[in-house]
């Protein structure tokens, strides 16, 4: 009888979810400055990145409910998910619909007070996203979230930083989805 081979370890699991994460210390707005990823409607569309914020509410259990706001075509539209607790604590799983359609989530690295680096994985493709607490972060939280990016194989050509001003305040209730 042949052996299967173990499954193919994840990228996701060589990231080290920040060490005493306090889920409070997640919670407010935040806004999108940089994300890193191979996506291919990224790379097409960088030049129309819209400014992005995201409101983070920790809910009974330890889940996440993630309002993100962002215009889409001129408009404002607000983004409702939920992030649900996985295995080990700063690590995440987001249930799209569908089979295939689960994303696994980890909080890298934090400073409650200025930045968060979050990973996302989907199948085997990796990406990893940078907030602030305010549009613009520090040079040095900037080199920091790079210096993530290159470590799970990703480079500065598809990182993209997304403008700092026209942010949506919120959104009519017939530009909400679940």
């Amino acid at each position: 009888r042949r052996r299967r081979p173990p499954p193919a370890q994840s990228p996701l699991d060589k990231v080290a979810a920040q060490e005493g994460l306090s889920l409070p210390q997640l919670a407010g707005r935040w806004f999108l400055v940089g994300v890193a990823s191979r996506c291919s409607h990224l790379a097409e569309h960088s030049h129309q990145l819209e400014a992005t914020t995201v409101t983070v509410t920790v809910l009974d259990g330890g889940s996440l409910a993630i309002s993100t706001l962002r215009k889409l075509d001129g408009m404002c539209w607000e983004i409702r998910q939920r992030y649900l607790p996985a295995q080990a604590p700063g690590r995440f799983l987001l249930k799209g619909h569908g089979h295939s359609s689960k994303v696994d989530v980890v909080v890298g690295e934090m400073d409650p007070s200025s930045f968060v680096i979050l990973y996302y994985q989907k199948g085997r493709s990796i990406s990893v996203k940078l907030y602030g607490r305010t549009v613009q972060v520090s040079d040095a939280i900037v080199d920091k979230f790079e210096q993530r990016v290159t470590a799970v194989g990703l480079s500065v050509d598809v990182t993209y930083y997304f403008p700092t001003y026209g942010f949506c305040d919120s959104a009519d209730e017939f530009h909400v989805l679940d």
